[in-house]
């Protein structure tokens, strides 16, 4: 199966309706009971992620009745959902909110991202910019732009590589294990800056439009990077595991480097990691 012009430009409309409906209005107007602790203080949810989720898998079924839905809200009551990732004949990934601390903090960097998965192959990814009302889109084979609310479309494209001292970056090192933890937080003041916006839906797009340099994530749930890894390997860029393996759909662990070449990605893994 192809994912063709208007197909995208659907799934695009859905994400943006629901964010419409569910989740600019509650956008700082939540309330104490509207906010809700996971695994951790910073890792919450809010009535926004839960209806999102809700609206946007309602749409996808009824326009793809055979799809298997893999929401993070629902993966968090179900985990089972994730091992259908192998052998879904089409299969989509949704965050309806990457960024939760974010927007329940009132933050304005938040966003809602869509991976479209075919036989094990991530074909399309979608992160849809709620305050800036646009989208982040990325092709297998045509591609990444943003496409702006009139309709306007611009092609994007990583940055050029660099040296690591002169390149500017992100490292989730909050998410490693000792002794990495330490010794990521350390190396990444070789570089020349940082970005950590606790949103992977922003930091995709700013390394996808060249703007930045590269990102490193130690947590590895589809739904924070199956659209952005596509999008960004279809804007130029070079992702891989921390192995140096390919990100397929159903990795969960590994950890992802995000660069805009191997070259870079080589460069990276061994100045980030040395002892």
């Amino acid at each position: 199966m192809r994912f063709e012009e208007n197909q995208i430009e659907w799934l695009s409309e859905l994400l943006r309706a629901a964010a419409k409906a569910e989740i600019m209005p509650r956008f700082r107007r939540l309330g104490d009971a509207d906010v809700r602790q996971k695994s951790s203080p910073a890792d919450l949810v809010t009535e926004a992620d839960v209806n999102a989720e809700r609206v946007i898998t309602k749409a996808l079924l009824e326009r793809y009745p055979n799809a298997l839905v893999v929401g993070e809200e629902a993966c968090a009551a179900e985990p089972s959902l994730l091992s259908g990732l192998k052998e879904a004949e089409l299969a989509f990934v949704l965050d309806p909110v990457d960024g939760t601390f974010n927007f329940a903090s009132g933050v304005p960097l938040f966003g809602v991202m869509l991976g479209v998965i075919v036989k094990g192959e991530t074909v399309a990814g979608i992160i849809h910019d709620p305050v800036g009302d646009d989208w982040l889109i990325g092709l297998k084979g045509g591609g990444s732009h943003i496409r702006r609310a009139d309709g306007g479309l611009s092609a994007v494209r990583v940055a050029d590589p660099v040296p690591v001292s002169e390149m500017t970056g992100a490292v989730s090192w909050s998410f490693l294990a000792e002794p990495e933890r330490s010794r990521l937080a350390k190396n990444h003041a070789k570089c020349l800056a940082l970005i950590g916006y606790r949103c992977a839906a922003h930091e995709y797009r700013v390394i996808a439009q060249g703007y930045a340099h590269f990102a490193v994530y130690a947590k590895l749930m589809p739904w924070d990077h199956l659209a952005g890894a596509l999008i960004h390997t279809e804007a130029g860029g070079y992702v891989a595991r921390f192995d140096g393996s390919p990100y397929l759909p159903f990795h969960t662990d590994g950890g992802l480097l995000v660069a805009p070449d191997p070259e870079s990605w080589k460069a990276l893994r061994a100045e980030l990691w040395a002892e």
